[in-house]
């Protein structure tokens, strides 16, 4: 099965007057043809600015792609013009944004909104484009007649799937959905991710799921990147990863997570916090937070190792000259 998707030591920085922050460090990723990657990781470990810079649509100043490419059914995105970028934007690629309050015109009809799109990447007539809105409507569970009402007289539930209509309405062949359950509560996150489930398998869409819940993950994806301080740490199939994590942070992750055939008093939290992106520590991002951690951590940037197929891991322990992490010295 041919990828959709490769990002090759894709590098992204932010430069400010405080500093330049290190958002995406060398990420590798790809995902194939009709399945779903589900993107994990804690707040500020990078997913957004990944998902942005898959669609070019990342500010300067202060933000800038430095290096690396994207490329999407074999073409590099990031050494297109702009013009035929907004010729993908919307129409290939899609993306569903995290907060549905923000991501509408407040002055803009929602039917409007959705025919924009249409209107500007499909050939069709005004009253063609209105037709399509009123299916697009229809699809995600609203009544067709709501289409001359305003963003603020919907819940966030019914915002976010005004949101979706806009992502799918012209058939994207990619969804990158960054967070679209966070602002809503637990049914209505229910319902939006069984419509993206139930448009994906009609449309044949492959799909990016940003979330730090492992269990929407779970549920709507074939692969897993678990990342952190802006690196993709540990990459598989979504059986891989949960039966067999590899990385100390991954294993970190499903100790932090209640189990149901576990009786057990309190959790086992992941000791600190996620480094500061413009102060990233040397050697090993996760090396502070590391129960395993040795010498060979703080100082030496750990490389991708494949240890099944498809399986990788960024981390010392894995090494295949293991003796450099047999012989090294534990660090306290």
């Amino acid at each position: 099965m041919d990828n959709i998707l490769e990002i090759k030591d894709l590098i992204v920085r932010y430069e400010t007057e405080d500093g330049v922050v290190e958002a995406v460090n060398s990420v590798n990723l790809s995902l194939r043809q009709g399945a779903a990657v589900g993107l994990v990781g804690e707040t500020g470990a990078g997913k957004t600015t990944l998902a942005k810079s898959i669609l070019r649509l990342i500010q300067w100043p202060p933000g800038r792609i430095v290096s690396g490419q994207i490329f999407y059914n074999g073409k590099d995105l990031t050494a297109i013009s702009e013009e035929e970028m907004c010729k993908i934007r919307g129409n290939d690629i899609s993306m569903i944004f995290q907060d549905p309050m923000t991501a509408l015109n407040p002055v803009m009809t929602i039917g409007k909104q959705i025919s924009e799109v249409i209107a500007v990447h499909e050939k069709v007539s005004s009253a063609e484009a209105e037709e399509k809105m009123k299916s697009m409507l229809t699809m995600v569970g609203i009544d067709p007649q709501r289409a001359e009402d305003y963003p603020h007289q919907f819940s966030g539930g019914m915002k976010q799937r005004v949101v979706i209509a806009i992502a799918l309405a012209c058939n994207p062949n990619l969804l990158v959905a960054d967070e679209p359950t966070t602002a809503l509560d637990v049914t209505i996150q229910a319902q939006v991710l069984d419509l993206i489930k139930n448009l994906r398998e009609k449309l044949g869409t492959s799909l990016l799921l940003i979330t730090h819940d492992l269990g929407v993950v779970a549920q709507n994806c074939e692969y897993v990147a678990i990342m952190y301080a802006g690196e993709i740490i540990e990459y598989g199939s979504l059986r891989e990863i949960f039966k067999n994590s590899l990385h100390p942070y991954t294993e970190g992750l499903f100790n932090s997570i209640p189990k149901l055939h576990e009786a057990v008093n309190r959790l086992k939290p992941i000791e600190g916090l996620m480094p500061d992106p413009a102060n990233l520590p040397q050697g090993c991002k996760f090396h502070p937070r590391c129960k395993y951690a040795k010498e060979i951590c703080l100082t030496q940037i750990p490389v991708n190792f494949e240890l099944e197929d498809g399986h990788t891991v960024c981390c010392h322990r894995y090494a295949e000259e293991n003796d450099l992490w047999e012989g090294a010295e534990g660090h306290e």
